[in-house]
Formats: structure tokens, C-alpha cells, sequence
């Protein structure tokens, strides 16, 4: 059922770097992106593909990694994703993606948990930076970028507490703890 696969797809930010993802991996999966909706059916999402050390090696430093965690500063190595798909937007076609990016991240990652990855969505790139390290020509401009791979850290969902933070936390084993509001604090009518 889709709430189970909803409810395995958490936020992974570390991995086993030493299980490779293939590249027929990575291109079954922008597919999934490919066939979801797309806003005016413009379909302006182009996609970079990574699961080469090298490229990656590329694409980490200029990522941002999980603001709340104030003293971590991202996966060390041996914790590293496999791959990357970097998700950008052909503004030859349209400059206003509206949500497109969104749909194409959480149908990505969905199929990856189905094939038993995890991934986290980064919005925090230095991206005229990264353009630059991968020649990325100007009329692409870089929206999100997924990081994937094995899953190395557990994931647990909980209740907002009484004083109603929403910041993730990891506690001593390096659990990963992500408070969720309660359904009926959400639905307002």
C-alpha cells in the first residue's frame, strides 16, 4: 500500500557508499519522474546522473547537509551517497517550474525505497559553483538535488511535542529522530 511505502520513505543523509547504484537504476527512476504530472504538461525537468566516485566526488562539497543538526556537516567519508540526480530546469522552455521539481523529487524517491534505497532531497546547493564543476551550460538551472543510496541510519517518526518544535534530532546511537504534527492539527476546515 502506498502509506507504507510513504512511511519507509524517510530523509537518509548516510549511507553504504559501498553498494554501488547502476546507472539503469538511476534512469528507471527519472522514468518515474518522466510519468508524473507536470504543470501545463510543459515537461521542463532535465536531470544530471551520477553513481561514478568521481563525478561525485563533484557534486558533494557543494551540498548543504541537514540545517538543524548545527554540528554536523554532512555524511564523512565511508557514509557518502552512490549516487546523485541532480534535477534542473531547461528554462529555454519555461522559467516558472511551479511544482514540477517537487512531484519528480517524492516520485524518485518513492521508487527508490521500492527498490530498497533511501535519499534525501537537497535544496541547499552552491550552484553556481557546482554548474561550474560540471559544466553545466547556462540555460540549465540546477532546483534540487537527490542524494541515493543504501539507507545507514534508522529513522523515527514521532509526535510534535508539548512546546510544538519541529526540528529533527539524533540522539546517542545516532537514531534520527523526526517530529510530525498530528493529523487533526493539520486539517483546519
Amino acid at each position: 500500500m502506498i502509506r507504507d511505502l510513504i512511511l519507509r520513505n524517510r530523509t537518509r543523509r548516510r549511507f553504504h557508499p559501498e553498494v554501488a547504484i547502476r546507472l539503469e537504476s538511476l534512469r528507471e527512476l527519472v522514468d518515474l519522474a518522466r510519468l508524473s504530472p507536470s504543470a501545463a504538461n510543459l515537461q521542463p525537468l532535465r536531470y544530471i546522473l551520477s553513481c561514478d566516485p568521481q563525478k561525485n566526488a563533484l557534486i558533494f562539497p557543494h551540498l548543504g547537509w541537514a540545517g538543524y543538526l548545527k554540528d554536523w556537516h554532512g555524511p564523512e567519508e565511508g557514509e557518502r551517497p552512490s549516487a546523485y540526480i541532480i534535477i534542473l530546469a531547461d528554462t529555454r522552455i519555461s522559467r516558472a517550474i511551479d511544482c514540477d521539481h517537487g512531484i519528480a523529487a517524492q516520485s524518485i524517491l518513492l521508487g527508490a525505497t521500492e527498490m530498497g534505497l533511501g535519499g534525501c532531497i537537497i535544496a541547499s546547493i552552491r550552484k553556481r559553483e557546482l554548474s561550474r564543476a560540471l559544466d553545466i551550460p547556462h540555460y540549465y538551472q540546477i532546483l534540487l538535488i537527490l542524494a541515493l543510496g543504501r539507507p545507514k541510519e534508522r529513522v523515527v517518526i514521532e509526535g510534535v511535542g508539548p512546546d510544538g518544535d519541529v526540528k529533527y534530532w539524533r540522539n546517542g546511537e545516532g537514531v534520527h529522530h523526526v517530529p510530525k504534527r498530528r493529523l487533526d492539527d493539520i486539517i483546519v476546515g
